[in-house]
């Protein structure tokens, strides 16, 4: 489980190859719900029900508004995505977005931003470096934000196990907006602390809620720049219904880019079952 860009290209040139085009055009203020399949399965299952919260059971949002923010904070507003979300992949701000829009404008340069499916599987496998998860398992386009749950196919069972729903945005202007990574909607397994948005320095203390049994929470801090993670821990011992669990980790600090908080549980049937991130930022 490493964070690395060389692995990125490979994988991008195949998914522009084979993911299923969901619109070049940014979204309207109409809702649609689409489903897309990056394997070649014939159908479209739904999610499976290891995230599925219980009976009583509310999910809470990976990506809510964050507090006011201070004169501690350290993003930029114009790096910010509608004024509120963090850009955590692939795009660190508006003047690369602009550059890609450029590129693919003159020569059709990878295409695949302009799918939030791949995007996010392209996220999951070679960001986060979970290499198993290689499957949209079902997309929802809403506008500017799209969700997409994203999964793998395990032996035990016919249906994908979903592993995360990963939030999109469209980042920056015009006709071809790409998508941007800006979180994760919780479910069974919650990243809460620290809150989304926030300046972190080392020691960060991670934590949330997690239902399972037996489970065992690597927490990382990674950095686009970065081949090797910030900072890691592994394990963090978890378990029961809407448990708290909490980790502390050290990272080396590392300026330019907002920072990924990753918190990831497995073991039972692949090495990766589920996860959750969310986005940090340094003091100025």
């Amino acid at each position: 489980m490493r964070a690395t860009t060389v692995r990125v290209l490979p994988l991008l040139a195949a998914l522009a190859l084979g993911a299923a085009g969901c619109g070049g055009a940014p979204g309207g203020g109409t809702t649609a719900t689409l489903t897309a399949t990056l394997t070649p399965a014939a159908t479209t299952p739904e999610p499976d029900s290891t995230v599925t919260p219980g009976p009583g059971e509310v999910p809470t949002s990976g990506t809510p508004a964050p507090a006011p923010r201070t004169s501690g904070a350290s993003a930029p507003a114009r790096l910010l995505i509608a004024g509120r979300y963090q850009p955590l992949w692939p795009f660190s701000g508006p003047d690369e977005v602009a550059a890609w829009q450029r590129a693919y404008q003159k020569n059709g340069h990878q295409p695949w931003h302009l799918d939030p499916a791949a995007t996010a599987i392209g996220f999951s496998r070679d960001y986060l470096g979970f290499t198993e998860i290689d499957q949209a398992v079902k997309t929802v386009v809403d506008g500017e934000h799209a969700r997409v749950h994203v999964g793998l196919r395990a032996e035990e069972g016919p249906k994908p196990m979903v592993a995360a729903v990963v939030h999109l945005m469209r980042y920056g202007s015009g006709e071809h907006a790409p998508w941007e990574v800006v979180g994760t909607d919780d479910t069974t397994l919650s990243l809460t602390k620290p809150a989304y948005g926030a300046s972190v320095t080392s020691p960060l203390t991670v934590g949330g809620r997690i239902t399972g049994v037996d489970e065992s929470i690597r927490i990382q801090v990674l950095h686009p720049g970065s081949d090797q993670p910030l900072g890691e821990r592994c394990c963090v011992s978890a378990g029961g219904r809407k448990s708290p669990w909490s980790g502390k980790l050290s990272f080396t600090p590392r300026d330019g880019r907002t920072l990924t908080v990753v918190a990831s549980t497995g073991g039972h049937v692949a090495e990766v079952e589920r996860f959750a991130v969310t986005g940090v930022t340094l003091p100025l």
